[in-house]
């Protein structure tokens, strides 16, 4: 797409499900399949708020139900391959839905005899374990790709031929009996902590987010962007990413949010004089970043709080200073780039009034409000929190006309949000069987001691390794099972080497989430370049350069755990604060080679220096940082009067 103007709502979805495979969902051509399709989809919606307020099955149970659920939905709403028919549902796709339902039936009307004979499994246990394994397989195929389901075949191999791995790889082995039972009756394998976090927390935030997104909570964060920052200088990249960093917490889905916030907002850009480069990395720098935003962050943040055992509130909190860094980081760029290029914003007349923005949808601020009171200060479960800030928001979407809700309109965000969860806890089923291999076979410890090893005992060594790691995987993995794997296995290392749990996870987890603008796989760098008509790869690379303090950030809060206000006091928490938004800026001001006029490289060199011992956890880092820094600016304001000074020469 090579023009200015927004894409309709066809040229969105195309492009969407060009580079994101989720989205690739069947239209079906029967109305009486599409019912039955969408009210199984409402019932999948109402048993999760159900076991929310009353209370759930035993677990093996409840998570054995939710997976069945979701395979059904999978296998009715993807297709096998991307050429298939998508307007019906083939035979074999029936058949598959009934052995999906048959792996819950089993264990519902055989629990108690599963929990007596645990550990022993008889031959029927066997035969629904491999059918599950072969379901949740074939599911992550037509779902993430290729990447997901071969990982998690190689390592049943693992599991079986351990045996027969060589060196440090070896290990007594598992025999297929034994590998597919800890996969399927155990809460170890797929019913694993990531799918147990699916199957509660995260349902209901996607479906949150659906009901949200249903009562026009998308054209809200942008109509208050727009008012915000429109008129300011560069302002269209401003309003993208203010909008998109809103709309990413929610949702989570970075290429989605891509393309939903970008239709719009990247042809503003284009307009304003940014190039079409330049623009699409600013929507996925943005896009991207929504994962890391406090206060729900997509859905990664429940499954860290569930693996290290914390409050979700504190994974919350640790999360807070690293993202608005990150984001001021990007809106500085953006700012410098407006100022180096002469742009301006949009013109006050075309621009909505905050008062009218927020007297006609502000009221849809009240949930968001609701749910960080619920979360943070009544000390009530994350599921009861949720439930309820779900009726709190269908309630207060019918307080205005533009926002109100029928009870069609509300039944289909229950089907929308179900079918949206889908992705996601396909993902969590696929990597639990990657993570229950590990477990059995103590792959974790085994790939810790070797990075380790390879980092030669030395912690900025291994921590290049992990990232390195993270990102590679993440190339071929979405977001949250590369956070899972990584955690498993990468995660470990670093704590040998000293590094507290939470520090290390958020570390892994940022990199497999930069993965998705890091060429040569960035697929929301791609999906943005379908929208402003450049190249991927320049798209990628730009997108690199404006998320560069997000590369930046995770070693200094390894290093400086204070940044994740962890045990700190009020003042070092300011402190840290303060300085790293100086190095931030200063680093913005490198990048982009500009403040007041051109830096010529010495000075973008004194600028990275200043940004770096800034950010680093020291006082006297601080210092020195503060007197390159001084030094830098006045060079800078300097060559700025020279040229001020010539240019009135010059009338």
């Amino acid at each position: 797409m090579h023009i200015d103007a927004e894409p309709t709502a066809a040229e969105a979805q195309e492009i969407l499900e060009k580079f994101d495979r989720e989205s690739r969902l069947r239209e079906f051509a029967s109305k009486p399949v599409n019912i039955i399709v969408t009210a199984f989809a409402i019932i999948v919606s109402l048993y999760h708020m159900y076991t929310a307020y009353f209370g759930s099955p035993p677990v093996l149970v409840h998570r054995s139900v939710h997976v069945a659920m979701i395979l059904v939905l999978a296998f009715a709403l993807y297709p096998p391959f991307m050429k298939a028919n998508r307007e019906k549902i083939p035979f074999y796709d029936i058949l598959l839905i009934l052995a999906s339902m048959s792996t819950a039936v089993y264990v519902f009307i055989n629990y108690e005899d599963i929990v007596r004979r645990a550990g022993i499994p008889t031959t029927l246990d066997i035969v629904f374990a491999a059918i599950l394994v072969v379901l949740v397989i074939e599911a992550a195929r037509r779902i993430t790709g290729w990447a997901l389901p071969i990982l998690a075949i190689l390592f049943l191999l693992y599991s079986v031929y351990g045996r027969e791995m060589p060196g440090m790889l070896r290990h007594r082995g598992y025999d297929w009996e034994k590998t597919l039972n800890f996969s399927y009756l155990t809460t170890e394998g797929i019913f694993g902590t990531a799918i147990g976090v699916a199957a509660s927390y995260i349902f209901l935030f996607v479906l949150f987010g659906a009901v949200l997104q249903k009562s026009g909570m998308g054209q809200f964060f942008n109509d208050i962007a727009l008012a915000l920052a429109g008129q300011t200088k560069g302002g269209p990249a401003k309003v993208a990413v203010v909008a998109s960093g809103f709309l990413g917490s929610i949702n989570g889905a970075a290429v989605a949010n891509v393309v939903t916030t970008g239709a719009f907002t990247i042809p503003m850009m284009k307009r304003v004089g940014y190039k079409p480069v330049f623009a699409g990395a600013v929507e996925s720098s943005a896009s991207v970043g929504g994962q890391i935003l406090p206060p729900i962050m997509g859905a990664a943040a429940f499954i860290m709080a569930e693996t290290l055992g914390m409050p979700y509130r504190e994974v919350a909190i640790a999360a807070l200073v690293p993202a608005v860094l990150y984001y001021l980081g990007v809106i500085a760029q953006v700012h410098l780039r407006a100022s180096r290029q002469g742009l301006k914003g949009i013109s006050r007349d075309n621009l909505p009034a905050v008062k009218e923005v927020l007297v006609e949808r502000g009221h849809l601020l009240i949930p968001l409000v609701f749910l960080i009171y619920m979360l943070f200060f009544t000390g009530r479960t994350i599921l009861f929190s949720a439930f309820l800030t779900i009726i709190v928001t269908l309630v207060v979407a019918q307080l205005r006309k533009t926002t109100r809700m029928s009870v069609l309109e509300i039944l289909d965000s229950f089907a929308l949000g179900a079918k949206t969860s889908v992705s996601v806890s396909i993902a969590c089923a696929a990597v639990g069987i990657v993570v229950g291999v590990v477990t059995l076979t103590g792959f974790g410890v085994t790939l810790a001691n070797a990075i380790v090893t390879v980092g030669a005992g030395n912690l900025l060594l291994s921590l290049v390794l992990t990232m390195i790691a993270c990102i590679i995987l993440g190339m071929g993995l979405p977001s949250i099972p590369t956070y899972i794997i990584t955690a498993t296995m990468a995660a470990p290392a670093l704590g040998q080497l000293g590094v507290e749990p939470l520090v290390a996870h958020m570390f892994v987890f940022y990199f497999g989430l930069f993965a998705n603008i890091t060429p040569p796989v960035a697929l929301a760098a791609f999906a943005a370049a379908g929208i402003s008509g450049a190249d991927p790869v320049k798209t990628g690379f730009q997108s690199m350069r404006l998320s560069l303090a997000g590369y930046i950030i995770p070693f200094i809060f390894v290093f400086n755990p204070a940044m994740l206000l962890q045990d700190v006091s009020v003042g070092e928490a300011i402190l840290v604060a303060i300085t790293g938004t100086i190095g931030v800026l200063l680093l913005s001001v490198a990048v982009e080679g500009h403040l007041m006029v051109r830096a010529n490289p010495i000075v973008r060199i004194l600028f990275v220096a200043s940004a770096l011992t800034m950010m680093a956890p020291d006082v006297i880092t601080d210092l020195i940082g503060a007197g390159v820094g001084l030094l830098a600016i006045a060079i800078q304001c300097i060559a700025a009067k020279k040229q001020d000074a010539l240019s009135l020469r010059n009338i």
